[in-house]
């Protein structure tokens, strides 16, 4: 099965719902295609159609009016036939083709069945977003301990709080939310571990200062904290999970400079769930193997390199949001504009008969919203930066890769004695990263372990998310159709 369009678009959260937006209002035939069931991505991320009536999640969410407002403009574009929306469909690959791109995908809007489809356009835009980084610690394999990222997902997708008291930690703005949503769903929140210190901002006061709506949306969180008598706990960590069949406590400690553990400041607090993240990682897996010229964040990771107009080194290929630099919502739904401007640009796309506003004028307002959010992105890096000595924490029989239960002993002795100089060779001398992830939750970890100060670069993946068996031996004949 082939489709055809002007330009495909990768991912249905911020930033690909606002590229798709104004690509369609620009005249253009999308295909829109995301691996959920609705679109929104993690960020509106919402409980499926048939339970939203019972289970209400509206007040977890920000921003809620320009969701609805993209979102409502889908079924009228789809009416008009400009708009192809393909929702639980997972892109597993992308190649260049003569004029374009050919997007691989398996269907499974009827899971557990899977069709593969390929979906054509001369022009191609990823949006993909990023998940949870993670470090490990002592326990972290421990059933009850999540991703700071699993724990909302379960709170906006179906109000569920995971557990009744639960244990944040790690560093960055996002651990203020996700306790704010918890406690509010009626969970004892006892503690928040934040790594970094708060007098880490006053060294970048510019972008706090160009951006009052983030001081705002910081007070509400520090108002529903305080109201809930939740507990901030700057330059602390969770340092340790112990329990035997599941979670039941975490040892936390009070960080020294670098990140290692003060010494006497260990304390333990029981709970019955753990919530842990240390930022985030681009999802790269789409644009490794076309080649695209990645650049280093400074978070730590390497992210897609774009022009002014959100063009990546590929010709016809266009990148938006986390996988161009973690920073918000705000800052994705501006690159998403962006890029789509870019692309009814190169498309040559006449401008919209009645609109007010000139595009010129139009794209210098929208690179001004993402260079201010761009900024703000850069400081919120610099101020939750990942603990330097946070390998510490590690004893040699913790586990690092969950998949193939590699131990921080044997990633070391991979560096030491192997003289492995990044994830990629420790993969080859251990296993870490060969399991069902890929190295997806590990890669991050055992990069820092192996090559700290370098940028870290996912291995280069040639099929993005697992497919069938089944569905592969079809694809031949499908492309003979």
């Amino acid at each position: 099965m082939s489709e055809q369009g002007d330009l495909i678009v990768v991912g249905a959260g911020p930033a690909g719902l606002s590229a798709a937006a104004v690509a369609l209002a620009g005249g253009l035939r999308v295909v829109l295609v995301d691996s959920g069931t609705t679109v929104g991505g993690q960020y509106w991320r919402h409980p499926p159609e048939h339970a939203r009536t019972a289970i209400r999640t509206d007040d977890l969410h920000h921003r809620l009016r320009e969701y609805r407002a993209l979102a409502d403009a889908l079924p009228a574009a789809r009416a008009a036939g400009r708009l192809d929306l393909r929702t639980a469909h997972h892109v597993w690959s992308v190649v260049r083709e003569d004029g374009g791109f050919a997007v691989h995908a398996a269907d499974r809007r009827e899971a557990p069945a899977e069709t593969l489809v390929v979906l054509r356009a001369p022009r191609l835009l990823v949006a993909s977003g990023a998940y949870d980084r993670q470090l490990p610690f002592p326990g972290w394999d421990l059933p009850g301990v999540l991703t700071i990222g699993g724990l909302q997902a379960l709170l906006k997708g179906g109000g569920v709080t995971a557990g009744s008291r639960v244990a944040l930690g790690g560093t960055g703005p996002f651990l203020l939310p996700v306790a704010a949503g918890l406690a509010a769903r009626g969970a004892d929140v006892v503690a928040v571990c934040e790594a970094a210190s708060p007098l880490a901002w006053l060294r970048h006061p510019g972008p706090l200062l160009r951006n009052p709506g983030k001081w705002a949306e910081g007070a509400g969180y520090a108002l529903a904290l305080a109201r809930h008598r939740v507990r901030v706990r700057p330059r602390t960590a969770i340092v340790r999970a112990e329990g035997d069949d599941r979670v039941t406590a975490v040892r936390i400690a009070s960080l020294a400079a670098d990140g290692s553990p003060r010494p006497g400041t260990e304390r333990r607090i029981e709970v019955d769930a753990v919530g842990v993240g240390w930022g985030f990682a681009p999802q790269l897996d789409l644009f490794v193997p076309l080649g695209c010229e990645l650049t280093a964040a400074e978070d730590g990771n390497a992210v897609v390199a774009v022009d002014d107009g959100q063009r990546t080194t590929v010709p016809g290929l266009y990148a938006a949001g986390e996988v161009c630099g973690v920073g918000g919502a705000p800052l994705a739904v501006a690159e998403g504009r962006l890029a789509a401007e870019s692309v009814l640009a190169d498309a040559g796309a006449a401008p919209v008969p009645g609109d007010p506003e000139p595009r010129a004028k139009r794209l210098a307002a929208v690179r001004a919203t993402v260079a201010r959010h761009r900024a703000f992105a850069r400081a919120m890096a610099l101020a939750h930066p990942l603990p330097a000595a946070w390998s510490q924490w590690l004893t040699d029989e913790t586990v690092v890769c969950r998949c193939e239960e590699v131990t921080a002993g044997a990633v070391r002795a991979a560096c030491a004695d192997g003289g492995a100089p990044d994830h990629r060779q420790v993969k080859q001398l251990t296993r870490a990263g060969m399991g069902w992830c890929q190295g997806r939750m590990c890669g991050p970890a055992v990069h820092c372990l192996a090559a700290r100060g370098r940028p870290y670069v996912p291995a280069e993946r040639l099929v993005a998310t697992p497919v069938t068996l089944g569905a592969l031996a079809g694809l031949d004949e499908m492309e003979e159709q």
